[in-house]
């Protein structure tokens, strides 16, 4: 229990600073002044944010369920590619490893994603999340439980399929809750002309992310829109 409650600390801890101080900032601090450049201008109601906040605690209840069974139980644990010292695999392989990482995320998520789109499946597993039509911040992981097993699902991809030390995790993982919640920002930080041009167009933004809140369909990735541009997914960003 120590440990689940150690994890559990460590992933929450994430979320609700993350999402916190960027909620704080655009919806409380500078709302006002950056109001009419919401994506979407209205707010999410109190209701949408508890229901989201509400979930999230359940999401993460299972994320920290995964990493305990399989990191802390000593007949599974010698399986894993989890290393100890960074000079096991050099500081080249440790450095490269994160962008492999993040193609390997974004694959996952555009056809995990893809799939709980399907009529069988979405209402089941899938609905929770969309009924954030005009996400914010908070819905970053407000999933139903049989999602939060999918989304956790790509940690153990990484354990099982690719070297990773305890910091790659910790990193890895810090980094996916910050483009989380940009993508569930409600605001859009690049400018147009990045978002338009030759490295931007390959980016999943928080335009994009919340044309697929908005109209439920398209931009599946979650990083980059390279699955979706080739498999005929992507959709044009409109008001």
């Amino acid at each position: 229990m120590e440990q689940y409650l150690r994890i559990l600390s460590n992933i929450s801890s994430r979320y609700f600073i993350v999402a916190g101080i960027v909620f704080l900032i655009f919806y409380v601090l500078l709302y006002k002044r950056i109001a009419t450049r919401k994506i979407q201008l209205d707010l999410p109601t109190a209701s949408d944010y508890a229901r989201e906040i509400g979930y999230s605690l359940v999401t993460m209840s299972f994320f920290a369920l995964i990493p305990l069974v399989l990191l802390y139980n000593p007949d599974i644990r010698p399986y894993t590619s989890l290393y100890f010292t960074i000079e096991e695999m050099g500081w080249a392989y440790y450095i490269l490893a994160f962008p492999v990482m993040t193609l390997m995320h974004d694959t996952y998520f555009y056809w995990t994603h893809r799939l709980m789109h399907h009529p069988k499946l979405y209402r089941t597993m899938h609905l929770v999340h969309h009924t954030s039509t005009n996400p914010s911040p908070w819905a970053a992981y407000a999933f139903h439980p049989l999602e939060a097993i999918v989304e956790i699902g790509i940690f153990v991809v990484f354990i099982f399929t690719l070297p990773v030390h305890r910091s790659h995790i910790f990193l890895f993982f810090l980094f996916s809750i910050i483009y989380n919640v940009y993508g569930h920002l409600g605001w859009e930080l690049y400018s147009e002309r990045f978002r338009k041009g030759p490295i931007g167009k390959w980016i999943n933004t928080s335009t994009s992310h919340n044309q697929h809140h908005r109209y439920f369909h398209g931009n599946y990735g979650l990083y980059f829109l390279f699955w979706d541009r080739m498999m005929g997914t992507y959709r044009e960003n409109r008001s």
